[in-house]
């Protein structure tokens, strides 16, 4: 089973200026039916930037070549590398980029991957400097999730961080997985398995508050329902508890410093 609920699959769906969203076919895991989504951006230089790129077909190839030169591909964390070889194989002018971790899990996959450069921790490469923002989030034991802030269209690209599959979309036997584990659209957010990872909740909600701060209007995720307006406050929704805790020790710091200055 392929079908998702969000066709037409493989083609690419503006989003705003210079913004693209390619709906891929799914993938199952563990029997679960995972909807995929790429992000096309294309910077000020006319190139094209991927974001976890889905299934490609010989119609996405074509339409992105009428579009410009595919010059980056983006593997933002250890579970989104599986379609990298074919579209290095067929965009061999692209740079692949891989968050930390991605080369060794794909490696235990038995799968091979071409050589990759690291994409940085606290800062936007060279080649898309002054067009997006980036970081990789901090605080998980072994979840490296690059994010990413294009300004033009003030759009955060994020990959696992939230789900928020559309019940309705999947096969009936499917959606008390979602129920379960949280991750239905009514309450997108983070997995628990991804979540119970973060030990550090301190610096996990430093690196949610900077995504914040970038003042994003729409948040496109890979799997399930991407939000198209209000983004700032469905991250302060899908991040509330560990935002909470930072706030109210936050709140807390402040009471006491005022207590000390009046002293």
């Amino acid at each position: 089973m392929t079908a998702t609920g969000y066709e037409p699959l493989n083609t690419l769906k503006p989003v705003a200026a210079g913004l693209w969203i390619v709906d891929g076919p799914a993938i199952r895991s563990y029997g679960f039916p995972f909807s995929t989504r790429a992000t096309v951006v294309q910077l000020e230089s006319g190139d094209l930037w991927v974001h976890s790129p889905t299934e490609l077909t010989d119609s996405l190839h074509a339409e992105l070549t009428a579009l410009g030169k595919v010059r980056h591909l983006i593997a933002p964390n250890q579970f989104h590398f599986v379609n990298i070889p074919d579209w290095c194989a067929a965009f061999p002018q692209a740079k692949f980029w891989a968050a930390p971790g991605v080369q060794d899990r794909a490696a235990k996959a038995g799968l091979h991957l071409p050589e990759s450069a690291a994409l940085r921790a606290d800062g936007p490469e060279e080649d898309w400097t002054g067009e997006m923002d980036q970081l990789i989030v901090r605080g998980s034991r072994w979840h490296k999730e690059a994010v990413f802030f294009h300004r033009a269209s003030q759009t955060l690209i994020i990959t696992d961080l939230i789900e928020a599959f559309e019940t309705g979309k999947l096969p009936p036997h499917c959606r008390p997985f979602a129920w379960l584990n949280g991750i239905d659209d009514s309450d997108g957010k983070t997995p628990p398995l991804i979540a119970w990872s973060f030990r550090d909740k301190s610096v996990f909600a430093e690196d949610v508050e900077q995504m914040i701060a970038w003042g994003p209007r729409r948040v496109i995720l890979s799997h399930g329902r991407w939000y198209e307006r209000d983004g700032v406050s469905e991250l302060e929704r899908a991040f509330r508890r560990v935002l909470r805790a930072r706030r109210w020790d936050s709140a807390i710091r402040d009471m006491k410093d005022r207590e000390n200055a009046g002293r």
